[in-house]
């Protein structure tokens, strides 16, 4: 039996599909090959992702594909997963989360509150841009697009003196040496399904049941919350959102964050829930946040 899976052309992504294709072989002896599919994002790869659609633009492609039966199922950053899928397609597994949060690596080896007056922090997320405007107003945030490599690469040329990325990707890719500084996601609060991986496939087909035999239940639980937090918000990848959700045993913690671009405003909400019902705490979650002003920052 084989089953084909599509991926982007990045080395993050082609070691996310394997790590998904090594869990499949060793449940069910299936062969299964890596098919990649280049997407809308791979081909706009100056322009500022908010600017050009954000959620959607690493995906769309492939799960065209999943939808059309070229590819069995399809391998995505949960973070680039837009919070409603196209009609016939389900998440049908979430594998072990990675760590969630941000990491700092800076060229002098600095941690952030040691970076100098001025000094130059490069993301291409609208969200970092604006933790790092909030919590350290005294350092320039400079847009910085392109793979872990292309990234590592500008800073050691010397266009940035520090850039912030997600640690999962750094650790997926061996580079966690490169790391300078893990930053506290109480403060600096992960995108929406950060560290996690999201399985796509068409309902109720071969490849969905074959996929839900490797989910790992307290890592969807929490992606599903952070999700079901962001739909409930109408929020994509202009507005400045975080999600940091943490399962203690069957309870889970979901800490919500809502910032203005420019860092001026921080909302913040916490609250907590069973496991089994993430998309409740989610719900829940932005209805606080409304209350507390999500809502003007989110029609900007």
């Amino acid at each position: 039996m084989k089953l084909i899976a599509g991926t982007r052309g990045s080395r993050l992504a082609l070691r996310q599909t394997e790590l998904v294709a090594e869990l499949l072989r060793r449940r069910f002896q299936v062969e299964v090959e890596l098919r990649i599919i280049k997407t809308t994002g791979d081909k706009l790869r100056d322009a500022p992702l908010a600017r050009i659609g954000g959620k959607g633009l690493f995906v769309k492609e492939i799960d065209e594909a999943v939808l059309r039966g070229d590819v069995d199922f399809a391998v995505h950053s949960m973070k680039d997963v837009p919070t409603e899928l196209p009609g016939g397609l389900v998440i049908a597994a979430v594998p072990p989360r990675e760590d969630v949060r941000d990491a700092l690596i800076s060229r002098s080896g600095a941690a952030l509150e040691e970076l100098p007056d001025g000094a130059v922090v490069g993301t291409s997320s609208v969200r970092r841009q604006a933790l790092l405007r909030h919590f350290c107003p005294h350092l320039r945030v400079k847009e910085l697009r392109g793979n872990v490599d292309t990234r590592l690469r500008k800073l050691e040329a010397g266009e940035y003196d520090a850039v912030v990325m997600a640690l999962a990707g750094m650790r997926r890719l061996g580079f966690e040496e490169h790391v300078t500084q893990v930053l506290p996601p109480e403060r600096f609060t992960p995108s929406v399904g950060q560290g996690a991986i999201a399985v796509v496939a068409r309902a109720g087909s071969r490849a969905e049941r074959m996929l839900q035999a490797i989910n790992h239940e307290p890592s969807s639980a929490s992606a599903t919350a952070e999700r079901a937090m962001l739909r409930a918000l109408g929020g994509g990848c202009q507005v400045p959102v975080g999600a940091y959700c943490r399962a203690e045993g069957r309870r889970l913690r979901l800490l919500g964050v809502v910032l203005s671009p420019d860092g001026s405003r921080r909302i913040a909400a916490e609250v907590g829930g069973t496991a089994c019902e993430p998309e409740a705490l989610g719900k829940r979650a932005a209805a606080e946040l409304m209350e507390r002003g999500a809502e003007q920052l989110m029609r900007g």
